[in-house]
């Protein structure tokens, strides 16, 4: 449940003490204040380990009882990864932990001192009298099944983007050793390809083989996507090659790593997929999902990786600003600014649902009609990747209540918006 504001401040009274911890990757720095901001007790530090945790435990147990405080809420600066041992740490020892936007700690540690130092001592004041203004939130850490589909999903991220520098680096070196090797075989990534950039990849060694020695490489591979046409054009590309010469045994040695490499994600990448579908069968709301067409499983990975359980929620307001997709708009007076999305919060949630969006509008055909009316209404029409943003929204919609409801997806209630807004005829 997501809690306003003033709910926030409430949740502060008179017996509560407050901490703010400024998080580092080795020492944090903690500080403790009353419900006026009043600082209670002496400023300590201590190590990001077990004795450092139970230090700060005690520290703080001891300072709330001689100050007659029966409730603690703890806040932190999400630095980079190195709350999360500390925030598991407070969960499983029944500790209220909220966390502070950086953004918002670096605006407002000048308003004490009026000076924009930043100090390990001075941060945790700063992190405290945000939390005593209701300017927090309280972390979600994933558990169980969708912890671990979020650590998968994660893997899977960075083994694509890790896998694509590789096949930018194959393209470098075809553009300087091989320049015509795209006239042949347009990718480098086909069978065909791949047997002879591991066998024989520069111009020289192809003239060398000729056009029945390079089709004896595929034939002996077993291949019949390629034949002798093929390894005709091969050899006249080869022989008529414009690509460097000098360096070729480093540049094959080159290769040949990037190669492996290469090979090494593609199969990284394939047992990741199989655990992510391993995890995504337990899962009671993927099936019902994968049911709308459109709708792969790396989508409902990817969404639920981010969201985590979408029965949390309150409203599907609450996941598109997660997403970073709740409008924002600068005006003032009589100016109006321009409407766009405020892109603040998980980016891959964002990515996940406008590749989605762009899949639904292809293959989709309700999804394709919402997107073809958002773009060609008469009143307010929307440019393509604003329609893409509203389908984005719309499909957070269709899962929240999908998975909320329990209930099946209905093509009729989503093409509610065209048949609400068409002009009625007249009697």
């Amino acid at each position: 449940m997501s809690l306003t504001q003033n709910e926030k401040i409430r949740q502060v009274t008179e017996t509560t003490m407050v901490i703010g911890v400024d998080i580092a990757s080795e020492t944090h720095w903690a500080r403790a204040f009353d419900w006026r901001g009043l600082e209670l007790g002496e400023v300590i530090s201590f190590e990001n380990s077990a004795e450092g945790f139970q230090q700060f435990t005690r520290w703080a147990s001891e300072l709330a009882m001689n100050e007659q405080k029966d409730h603690v809420v703890v806040g932190a600066e999400p630095t980079g990864h190195y709350w999360f041992t500390l925030a598991v740490y407070l969960q499983n020892n029944g500790a209220k932990l909220v966390l502070v936007n950086p953004y918002h700690v670096k605006r407002s540690k000048e308003l004490d001192d009026n000076h924009p130092s930043k100090s390990d001592r001075k941060d945790p004041k700063t992190i405290a009298k945000l939390v005593l203004e209701g300017r927090c939130i309280e972390p979600y850490l994933p558990e169980g099944l969708y912890a671990e589909l979020r650590v998968t999903m994660n893997c899977r991220w960075r083994i694509l983007r890790e896998l694509t520098i590789t096949k930018n680096q194959i393209q470098r070196w075809l553009k300087i050793y091989f320049p015509e090797h795209k006239t042949v075989f347009g990718s480098f990534t086909g069978t065909g390809s791949l047997a002879l950039l591991k066998t024989a990849p520069m111009p020289n060694d192809l003239v060398e083989l000729g056009p029945d020695g390079i089709n004896k490489i595929w034939r002996q591979m077993k291949l019949r996507a390629v034949g002798k046409k093929r390894a005709q054009r091969a050899y006249e590309a080869a022989k008529n090659s414009v690509g460097c010469t000098e360096g070729s045994t480093a540049a094959h040695m080159e290769l040949n790593l990037l190669l492996e490499d290469y090979d090494a994600k593609l199969r990284q990448y394939e047992k990741i997929m199989v655990i992510v579908t391993a995890l995504c069968e337990r899962l009671p709301e993927v099936a019902e999902l994968l049911k709308i067409n459109g709708v792969g499983l790396v989508t409902v990975a990817g969404i639920l990786a981010e969201t985590g359980d979408i029965r949390r929620f309150d409203s599907p307001r609450q996941i598109q600003k997660l997403a970073g997709l709740a409008i924002t708009e600068n005006s003032s007076g009589k100016h109006r600014g321009q409407v766009a999305i405020s892109k603040r919060g998980r980016a891959k949630l964002r990515a996940s649902l406008f590749r989605a969006a762009i899949s639904l509008a292809k293959n989709n055909a309700e999804f394709r009609s919402l997107h073809h009316y958002y773009t060609t209404r008469a009143n307010n029409p929307l440019k393509k990747k604003q329609s893409i943003i509203a389908m984005s929204c719309k499909l957070i919609r269709v899962f929240y209540a999908v998975t909320t409801k329990g209930c099946a997806y209905d093509p009729v209630k989503l093409l509610a918006d065209i048949h609400r807004n068409q002009p009625q005829k007249a009697a």
